[in-house]
């Protein structure tokens, strides 16, 4: 990958994550992970990946941050220095999961060798 799309992916990220924690108000019992962003090189859309616990409140928080999109890309828009600024996309963060249900695997195999 090439320097400027990690630096602006690493920008989103920061500037994102500040956006949806001080703006986006989910509830109590709910924690809601900006994982990582992935930039097209051609700057047209910005891949951001969110990890919700507990997964069943995943829907939810979906449907919320869906109804957000437009404010969220405007602050983005206003706070960003870019000529062109990508297109938001939410995706769920599958890879965290899949490494959860890993390592749990590992320690249960662990557990019983011992």
């Amino acid at each position: 990958m090439k320097e400027r799309i990690k630096r602006i992916n690493n920008l989103i990220r920061n500037e994102l994550s500040k956006i949806i924690l001080k703006e986006l108000e989910f509830p109590k019992d709910v924690l809601v992970t900006l994982t990582r962003v992935e930039t097209l090189k051609d700057l047209s859309e910005c891949r951001v990946f969110i990890s919700v616990l507990p997964e069943e409140r995943e829907k939810e928080v979906f449907e919320k941050l869906k109804e957000q999109s437009y404010f969220l890309q405007k602050k983005l828009n206003s706070l960003l220095k870019m000529r062109k600024i990508p297109k938001i996309v939410f995706l769920s963060e599958k890879k965290l999961i899949e490494a959860a249900k890993i390592e749990k695997i590992l320690f249960k195999l662990k557990k019983e060798k011992k």
